[in-house]
């Protein structure tokens, strides 16, 4: 039997995050395959943390700057080391490829951490506007170039998006031969029955607090989408749920204006299936914003910006408000004239990256039954092309196999990340050392 030991930054929380349904989904994978997985984390556990016991997978808490980890990887002996975001890589990789040089080290990199910091840093500098393209200066980080190194170092990295699959390649020169595009992994949907426009009610918002567009994309709403829509809708509310809110969060809530911050939500599919459309101003961002395939797997259309679409569909062109604001659309439309101006059977949401026209579409999205019941029936159809569990695991799986059987020649044909792990590693190595000697000597004596 194969194993696999997941590092991981965190203990998944698939109800609180699309990081933890990600992750749900890669062990899911190699459960299928027969895999005897251990997932060990560095990380407190968390309430909202799944129980791997459920799962047949074993957990292991392991420390950093440790050697303890040494004994414990020695004597599990894995297969595949799968580390989860590129911190994890950077603590523990040079510990794997010292005591297990034979396992193959691939990383998940969730979403690329540099192109996020990039954008947010720029957003930070330019209120009030989407940023969805970051200049050189920017993205050429200290974060880029730890992130990179770790992708590099590793025999294969798991990209969630195709947009950032094309900016390894194009501006970083990372080789496709170590990246491979897995998407969310999901079953196909067969002929669902969602609840219909008239049974529905209210504008929602969700999104893990803790996430930094998460929160801005709140902030956006408060301040500048959610009074426009009130102007024209009086009576309208917008219920804002995710986990682990801050008080700043929870002191936005105003039952006059109809903004109410819900927070923690036990059952988020359940709330979306009543909801009548989802909102997410997402300013700036990276990977794969799994609230919209949450929506559409629950029949609940969004509107969001370009940043908040990206990677979600095969064309990236924005759904653009004018269609709207010149009545092209209205409710007597049939769903074949509606189809023949979106020009797309798989659009689910619609996005614009100015928060007048923002605010204009959400409105009508809200209104008009038509345009709205349109995107909901594109879910199913959309999800199955897009998010296939058979196709990318068989993918994931394939690809993993190849390269386990050409090893050696696999990471020959990378030197420059074995360069990269020679001497970044032993840096690391020495660092990591050092701090582990310095907490022995502060030790109190027992």
């Amino acid at each position: 039997m194969k194993t696999l030991l997941v590092i991981g930054y965190v203990w998944p929380e698939p109800n609180s995050s699309a990081a933890g349904s990600r992750m749900l989904q890669l062990l899911n994978t190699f459960l299928q395959q027969g895999y005897q997985i251990t997932y060990a984390s560095p990380a407190q556990e968390s309430e909202h943390a799944v129980v791997l016991s459920n799962l047949n997978i074993t957990s292991a808490h392991i420390e950093v700057n440790d050697s303890s980890f040494d004994d414990f990887i020695i004597q599990l002996q894995p297969d595949l080391v799968l580390f989860d975001r590129f911190m994890m890589e950077e603590q523990f990789a040079w510990r794997v490829e010292k005591q297990c040089p034979n396992a193959l080290r691939i990383l998940d990199t969730e979403d690329l951490h540099c192109l996020r910091f990039a954008r947010q840093k720029m957003a930070k500098t330019q209120p009030n506007t989407v940023i969805s393209t970051v200049n050189n200066d920017t993205l050429y980080s200290e974060q880029a170039k730890r992130e990179i190194a770790a992708i590099l170092r590793c025999d294969l990295s798991i990209m969630i998006s195709e947009y950032e699959m094309r900016l390894l390649q194009e501006r970083f020169n990372v080789p496709e031969s170590i990246l491979i595009y897995i998407p969310f992994m999901l079953p196909p949907m067969d002929n669902p029955t969602f609840k219909p426009f008239t049974d529905r009610m209210h504008f929602v918002s969700i999104g893990n607090f803790r996430h930094e567009p998460n929160w801005d994309a709140v902030l956006c709403l408060k301040q500048h989408i959610w009074p426009l829509i009130r102007k024209k809708m009086p009576k309208a509310q917008l219920h804002i749920y995710g986990a682990y809110p801050p008080k700043k969060a929870t002191q936005f809530h105003n039952e006059q204006q109809g903004f109410l911050v819900k927070g923690w939500v036990d059952d988020a599919k359940a709330m979306l299936c009543n909801a009548k459309v989802l909102l997410s101003p997402l300013r700036f961002g990276a990977g794969l914003k799994g609230k919209f395939i949450d929506a559409a797997e629950c029949g609940l259309p969004s509107v969001t910006t370009s940043v908040g679409r990206e990677g979600l569909f095969l064309n990236d062109s924005l759904l653009s408000g004018n269609l709207v604001n010149n009545s092209l659309i209205n409710q007597s439309m049939t769903n074949e004239a509606i189809n023949k101006i979106i020009g797309d059977n798989t659009e689910t949401l619609l996005s614009n990256d100015d928060f007048n026209q923002f605010a204009e579409l959400a409105i009508e999205l809200y209104n008009n039954e038509a345009l709205w019941s349109h995107l909901q029936q594109n879910g199913p159809n959309w999800i199955n092309q897009r998010f296939s569990e058979s196709k990318y695991q068989h993918q994931l799986i394939s690809r993993i196999d190849k390269i386990s059987q050409t090893l050696t020649t696999h990471r020959q044909n990378n030197f420059l990340g074995s360069m990269l792990l020679h001497h970044s590693m032993k840096s690391t190595q020495y660092m990591s050392q050092w701090i582990e000697a310095k907490n022995q000597l502060i030790k109190p004596p027992q």
